[in-house]
């Protein structure tokens, strides 16, 4: 893997590809700044080399038209409180002043360019457009992971005009081998958590780890399809009825590469999708007619529990409950704590996947686990074994 620790920055200026589509309040001071930590570790690195690093990102959906509520000026505040050091803002990407202040930066200088998505040209993967924004660097560095995923000018056109100096940023590199160390290179014995509401959603995923792991633990809503496809009575509770022969399917096929399968036996029931519901502990295969199940059970907890103590590489991909409400939170949160002891314990963990992410972070989990992904479209899409157009520009 080539990444801008195989290269000397100084006195050389490096087109970053970031990944600065952060949240933002109504009054547009950003909320959460995760992704601008993110790349501090790159952007130090090459001013340190004595380069100067000229930032380029997208933020929203635009549409191909300037807007003040998708302007980069915006977030500059941020990232100079983030980076400790002055960012100077070019009002454009393209144009005369852009090729000026690009022209005119000195070694250990930032330069943001503004909204890249303020050009159709750039989710259409225009070459010309990538050639024009290649013209201000002598080096492009890609460290958006979470937009590796998509074929645009900025992240897989654009790399070609670099054919020697073309490299992974270190967050790149990092989500890079955090998806190999779980798909090829994880400590046995491999655990998979994989939740959410949707077996139709997590498929191509399951089906392409089943070669690669020991254990498969199905939670959340997916968890009723495959009880349901099982005989089970499952009252109330989200099913995909037309994927209880898919998920047959994956147990056939989960049996064929030795891979351990474990689903839910308990969940705490509801009598509507309420925090306020009335609830009960039920067999997850005997949910009565007016209940639905809404958090793993205690049972449950303590199966999940044992099998991921037992393991040394674990991915962590979908909540097991409606964590959201309070009421429906404590599978989640046990699972949590299960990963975090495993890891204090030496295993490997993974946390990938955007409910998955919000989980970890609104309760404090970021800390305890060994990896959580930046990239939630781009991290899913790894999983399912693709290669990814921004990573594949860099590789070629």
């Amino acid at each position: 893997m080539k990444t801008i620790n195989d290269f000397n920055f100084k006195d050389k200026k490096a087109l970053v590809r970031v990944d600065f589509n952060v949240p933002q309040s109504a009054d547009l001071k950003v909320t959460d700044n995760t992704r601008i930590q993110a790349a501090k570790e790159t952007v130090e690195k090459i001013l340190n080399d004595g380069g100067s690093v000229i930032l380029m990102t997208h933020l929203g959906r635009p549409k191909g038209k300037v807007s003040e509520e998708f302007s980069l000026k915006n977030i500059v505040p941020e990232i100079e409180e983030v980076f400790g050091r002055e960012v100077q803002f070019c009002k454009d990407c393209l144009g005369n002043e852009a090729v000026k202040m690009t022209g005119e930066l000195k070694p250990g200088s930032i330069l943001l360019l503004e909204n890249l998505r303020f050009y159709n040209e750039e989710e259409a993967g225009d070459k010309t457009f990538a050639e024009k924004l290649a013209k201000y660097a002598d080096a492009y560095v890609n460290d958006a992971f979470g937009t590796a995923h998509r074929e645009h000018a900025s992240t897989a056109v654009i790399a070609q005009y670099f054919p020697s100096t073309k490299f992974f940023g270190l967050l790149m590199a990092k989500e890079i081998e955090a998806v190999e160390k779980v798909l090829q290179k994880g400590e046995k014995p491999v655990t998979a958590i994989i939740g959410g509401s949707k077996v139709s959603s997590k498929i191509t995923i399951i089906e392409n780890m089943l070669p690669a792991i020991d254990n498969l633990i199905i939670g959340g809503g997916m968890a009723f399809t495959f009880v349901k496809a099982l005989g089970g009575s499952i009252g109330t509770s989200v099913v995909e009825e037309d994927k209880m022969d898919l998920a047959l399917d994956i147990l056939k096929r989960a049996e064929a590469e030795n891979v351990k399968v474990y689903l839910p036996v308990d969940v705490i029931g509801a009598d509507e999708f309420s925090n306020e519901a009335d609830t009960k502990e039920m067999d997850i295969y005997e949910i009565p007619e007016g209940w639905m199940g809404l958090d793993a059970g205690p049972k449950s907890r303590v199966l999940i529990h044992d099998v991921i103590l037992s393991s040394r590489t674990i991915l962590w991909n979908g909540p097991i409950g409606v964590f959201e409400m309070p009421s429906f939170s404590a599978g989640t949160v046990a699972l949590g704590d299960s990963i975090a002891e495993s890891t204090r314990n030496g295993a490997f963990s993974l946390v990938g996947g955007g409910d998955s992410v919000a989980f970890v972070k609104q309760f404090g989990y970021e800390g305890k686990v060994s990896y959580v992904s930046t990239g939630g479209g781009a991290m899913l899409e790894s999983l399912e074994g693709k290669e990814l157009p921004g990573i594949r520009a860099i590789n070629n």
